[in-house]
């Protein structure tokens, strides 16, 4: 099992188990001597019983780590249902803050690093409305990072409906 620290706003572990997992499955980003990982990989390896996270001395559970987690993503819930279905369905997800959406998604058997993502995945509640400029500003924020658009659509029971936007020329 990966053990993993809090810091800051980082979770970090530098065990053997969590660079064996990177090389494998590509959970978390290498940074020198260590891994890093995103809150939903996080909360899912730990979920997943692969991972445990402290505070301190402190372990957090699954639990307390969704609670500190919250605190700083009011999405978080949601983001980590398209998360874990994605995993569970063989992607590759990765956080895509510096393209201004939630994740890049790899087509299985791409690892990052040796090609690129093919979507840009933004998370949605079958609640929410989405406007035509909200659209539009994340078709364009794929279409110029040269992905196609995924939008993660959760329902109320937790079920994730995908829709695929392309790019077709007349």
């Amino acid at each position: 099992m990966i053990s993993a620290h809090l810091a800051g706003e980082s979770i970090i572990s530098s065990s053997s188990d969590a660079f064996s997992l990177y090389e494998k499955s590509r959970f978390g980003e290498k940074k020198k001597n260590k891994i890093e990982y995103s809150n939903v990989e996080a909360l899912f390896l730990v979920s997943e019983g692969k991972m445990e996270v402290f505070s301190g001395r402190k372990s957090l559970g699954e639990e307390g780590l969704l609670k500190n987690l919250r605190k700083k993503d009011k999405k978080l819930r949601m983001k980590s249902i398209v998360f874990s279905d994605l995993r569970r369905r063989g992607y590759i997800v990765k956080t895509a803050l510096k393209f201004g959406a939630e994740f890049r998604v790899y087509e299985k058997g791409v690892k990052p690093g040796e090609d690129h993502a093919k979507w840009i995945l933004y998370t949605a509640s079958e609640s929410e409305t989405l406007s035509w400029h909200d659209f539009a500003a994340k078709n364009r924020v794929a279409h110029s990072t040269k992905k196609n658009l995924l939008i993660g659509v959760v329902d109320d029971e937790g079920d994730v409906t995908y829709y695929e936007i392309t790019w077709a020329r007349p």
